[in-house]
């Protein structure tokens, strides 16, 4: 089986050792996504709402960039840095997988990295 580095400019750059996703087989694996904006460079961190399309926007952009999409995923991981935030997050998370939802974790974190409300990681099916 190969594995396939997946980059896109229309998701952040990683901010550490690691690639935004791997593809491996007819999997794909994201990294944890924050709300940062790639155009800007900005960290989305006002609004759980904002935070949570923006870190989901993200991980649309590398899903398309590896030739799959969000209904093709099958588990998500949110990490919230204050689980009150369940409900709104939930909200938004809702709009991008409106029928046949995956299997998801979701847990309020110590920290995040740069202070972010919100970290999403997904797998997926590749075509």
């Amino acid at each position: 089986m190969e594995k396939k580095i997946i980059h896109t400019e229309k998701a952040p750059a990683a901010l550490g050792p690691y690639s935004q996703a791997v593809k491996a087989g007819n999997m794909v694996y994201t990294s944890g996504q924050l709300a940062i904006n790639s155009a800007t460079g900005e960290l989305v961190n006002d609004d759980i709402r904002k935070a949570t399309e923006q870190s989901l926007n993200n991980v649309k952009a590398i899903l398309e960039e590896a030739g799959t999409s969000m209904d093709k995923v099958v588990k998500t991981l949110v990490l919230l840095k204050d689980i009150n935030d369940f409900a709104a997050m939930n909200e938004v998370y809702g709009t991008f997988f409106t029928s046949n939802p995956p299997a998801r974790s979701c847990f309020q974190v110590g920290a995040l990295p740069k202070d972010a409300l919100v970290e999403i990681e997904v797998v997926a099916i590749a075509e």
